[in-house]
């Protein structure tokens, strides 16, 4: 039975990439600069874990908030649709030809001489 050897090909074509990229200079200052701010971010995660808990709970809190405000105006939308249709129609039966609107178009038909 053949094993599929695409994951391992892929790993180990990203690890060759990604060493070909490092023979550039540039590629090789900026590596260095990512891994260095990392560092510095996974060592200050550790030595202040509640500072980064709080964060993490803020942000969670902020993100429920602006569900919550988006949820709301979804639900004022889903409210406000029917009386927007039905000002539609209203409107729309408003300029529509009734009897009474014929009978002002018979009375100027009269008034005004056709050529």
């Amino acid at each position: 039975m053949k094993k599929n050897q695409f994951w391992k090909g892929m790993l180990l074509g990203a690890i060759a990439g990604g060493a070909i990229s490092l023979f550039d200079k540039d590629t090789r200052e900026i590596m260095k600069d990512n891994v260095q701010k990392s560092a510095k971010n996974v060592y200050k995660i550790i030595r202040h874990p509640g500072e980064t808990a709080a964060k993490i709970k803020s942000t969670i809190e902020q993100v429920s908030e602006d569900f919550s405000y988006i949820a709301e105006k979804v639900d004022e939308f889903r409210e406000l649709t029917p009386q927007v249709t039905e000002i539609i129609k209203e409107t729309k039966d408003t300029f529509t030809k009734s009897d009474d609107s014929e009978g002002l178009e018979d009375l100027l038909e009269d008034k005004v001489p056709n050529d």
